[in-house]
């Protein structure tokens, strides 16, 4: 029997990620934008990160990831609260930063077989 594991660069990583921009193997996007590893969703029209719900995330909820990374930009801005207690009850972790730390991590995660999604805001 062989074994052979799935690479990361076979999944949505993310190839470069500008203030205005973000690049993935087959397409660019230059607006914000939610990735797994499985889909993509280009039509993501979030409000500012303060006044952020979880019907915001509702497309993201169906693929169930582990985390949640939440690029808010050029530099990080917290969310309210209360959409981190709402995530923590579906079981989804959210780590907020900036959108090149984000795209940074999600790669990482996505390279160790992660159920990870990214949000990012541009």
């Amino acid at each position: 029997m062989e074994f052979t594991r799935d690479t990361a660069a076979a999944a949505n990583a993310i190839l470069a990620c500008t203030d205005q921009e973000v690049r993935l193997r087959d397409r660019s996007y230059r607006g914000s934008v939610i990735v797994t590893r499985e889909a993509v969703f280009a039509d993501w029209h979030p409000p500012p990160p303060e006044a952020l719900t979880m019907a915001d995330f509702s497309q993201l909820l169906a693929h169930s990831p582990d985390v949640l990374l939440l690029g808010t930009g050029s530099r990080q801005k917290l969310p309210p609260p209360a959409l981190y207690a709402d995530l923590a009850a579906r079981g989804i972790g959210l780590e907020v930063m900036d959108n090149r730390a984000a795209c940074r991590t999600y790669n990482l995660l996505l390279g160790e077989f992660r159920e990870v999604a990214v949000a990012l805001m541009l």
